[in-house]
């Protein structure tokens, strides 16, 4: 069965109040439209894809995102090109997120360019370019070659 893309995601959030401005201007800079905007949920739709956050549980909400814990390591959304990715960077910057990484490319694929952020409460974000079809071209052997897999594999 080929797929055709992601439906949705929804991220927990551990301080929705810190988290909800951040994420209303974020997606709307994508392009997406609210379907769900109350005290326990944001909820958006577009560019074939649904977006959501969630508040944490009273549990949890002095407990901090950990990429490598069980669960999400991180979400990345694929850009139409790389001045895309540029024009995330420069918006993320006004917002205040923190950045991981600036925009550069990286060996996940040819011509591979991505930014990496979190959002308040630091779950990390990133948006990515590649052309054409990325690892997926005729001409490239898969799995990647063991060193670069290595690479790609450190923490």
């Amino acid at each position: 069965m080929d797929l055709n893309g992601v439906a949705h995601v929804y991220l927990t959030v551990k301080d929705f109040d810190a988290c909800l401005p951040f994420y209303k201007k974020l997606l709307a800079f994508f392009d997406m439209k609210c379907l769900v905007s109350n005290d326990r949920l944001f909820y958006c739709v577009g560019s074939r894809t649904g977006i959501g956050i969630r508040a944490a549980g009273p549990e949890h909400q002095n407990t901090s995102f950990d990429q490598y814990r069980a669960g999400l390591h991180h979400l990345c959304l694929r850009a139409r090109n790389r001045e895309d990715v540029d024009d995330v960077y420069a918006f993320v910057v006004e917002l205040g997120a923190n950045i991981v990484q600036a925009p550069e490319e990286s060996d996940w694929a040819p011509g591979y360019y991505s930014v990496l952020f979190e959002d308040p409460g630091g779950i990390r974000l990133e948006v990515n370019h590649v052309p054409g079809k990325g690892n997926l071209e005729a001409d490239i052997e898969l799995p990647l070659p063991s060193e670069i897999q290595e690479r790609l594999s450190r923490p």
